[in-house]
């Protein structure tokens, strides 16, 4: 009796255990980045729960519901099957975890259709996961074509360096390099591949660009495809390759900023100011006047200053006339002495006539 109880025990744990691997898409189970769903089908207005595991730790996810795509064929028109209007943008946490609401809206092609889940930035990952909107038409898928199938088979990566023109603000180029081989039954002559690049969070831009060569079934071949930025492009880019509607590759590059362009501007700033303020400082020095202008008051007159070898007395009235060893003495000419003075030669004094004459001799008779 008690192995009969135990037998139906062991049935429910081990149903407990797989229930979660059930809705579970094949890459979770294979330990890749998985999606599960809150239900596999809903109606255009309703919502689901969108949850995944197994992502890059901070990865930056989009969210879609897309038409005629299936897991095992992926997304067969690109996001141009998905609603992108109603996609929504999430991020995993530091496990890569992440749980997000998604709203129902029906696709721009027939169904079946998938949950696509794929990183925006950084190293490329996807997932799909099989939803069915309500109402929403269904057609089969078209059939794969019958000519070869190219599929990468190496690392992608980007040769090319960044020159002096670049860190003054010139578009930077790179080469995509990767090896492709023809897994189909036919050979692929001249194919088309489609490189874009993208910036952040948004789409990237698609150019044509053709391999000229054929590729032989079983045969590989090396592929470099030039890829261009525009001027003064800086910051992380990332450069994906597409064919026949499918994304084969997707190589990130990191843009360092213009500093040229920078110094540039700064310089500019600095010196275009100082020369004009050296050339207007030039031409006020020329306009303005050499000498202050005079003044036009009347003339002012110096100060007489007598040397100081030279001092002037005056004789006190009724005092005695002071002898002449009490004269002053005047300092003389310093070009000549009395001694030497032509014509005066034994005068001291100022010539008068000495006659007996002269008014200014007194007589005796008038003294009487």
């Amino acid at each position: 009796m008690s192995g009969k109880v135990r037998i139906p025990a062991l049935v429910a744990v081990l149903a407990l255990l797989l229930l979660p691997l059930a809705g579970a898409t094949p890459a979770a189970a294979a330990g890749g980045p998985g999606v599960k769903l809150s239900t596999s089908q809903a109606g255009t207005g309703g919502s689901i729960t969108v949850s995944g595991s197994g992502w890059r730790a901070h990865a930056l996810l989009m969210v879609l519901i897309c038409g005629q795509a299936t897991p095992a064929r992926g997304v067969v028109g690109g996001t141009n099957s998905c609603a992108n209007a109603d996609g929504r943008a999430v991020t995993t946490d530091a496990r890569g975890v992440f749980s997000r609401k998604l709203p129902v809206s029906e696709p721009p092609v027939p169904c079946p259709c998938v949950v696509h889940v794929a990183t925006v930035t950084g190293a490329s990952a996807s997932a799909d996961t099989v939803f069915q909107v309500a109402g929403h038409a269904v057609e089969p898928l078209p059939a794969e074509p019958a000519a070869g199938r190219l599929s990468v088979l190496s690392d992608t990566r980007l040769d090319g360096s960044s020159g002096l023109l670049t860190w003054f603000g010139a578009p930077p180029s790179r080469t995509l390099v990767f090896t492709v081989g023809n897994a189909g039954s036919s050979p692929v002559k001249n194919p088309v591949f489609q490189v874009g690049t993208s910036h952040g969070v948004f789409a990237p831009q698609w150019d044509d660009q053709q391999f000229d060569g054929t590729i032989a079934p079983g045969g590989k071949a090396e592929i470099k495809l030039p890829v261009d930025l525009a001027a003064g492009a800086h910051g992380d880019y990332t450069v994906s390759m597409k064919y026949g509607g499918r994304v084969l590759a997707e190589q990130p590059w990191g843009v360092g900023r213009p500093w040229g362009v920078t110094l540039f501007w700064v310089l500019l700033c600095v010196v275009v100011p100082a020369a004009v303020f050296r050339v207007g400082m030039a031409v006020v020095d020329r306009l303005r006047p050499r000498k202050a202008a005079r003044s036009t008051g009347p003339p002012r007159h110096r100060a007489l200053h007598m040397p100081a070898q030279v001092t002037l007395r005056m004789p006190k009235f009724g005092t005695a006339a002071p002898s002449r060893e009490d004269a002053p003495t005047t300092s003389t000419l310093p070009w000549f002495t009395p001694d030497s003075d032509p014509g005066t030669a034994g005068r001291l004094s100022a010539p008068h006539d000495d006659s007996p004459t002269s008014p200014t001799t007194p007589t005796r008779k008038g003294l009487t």
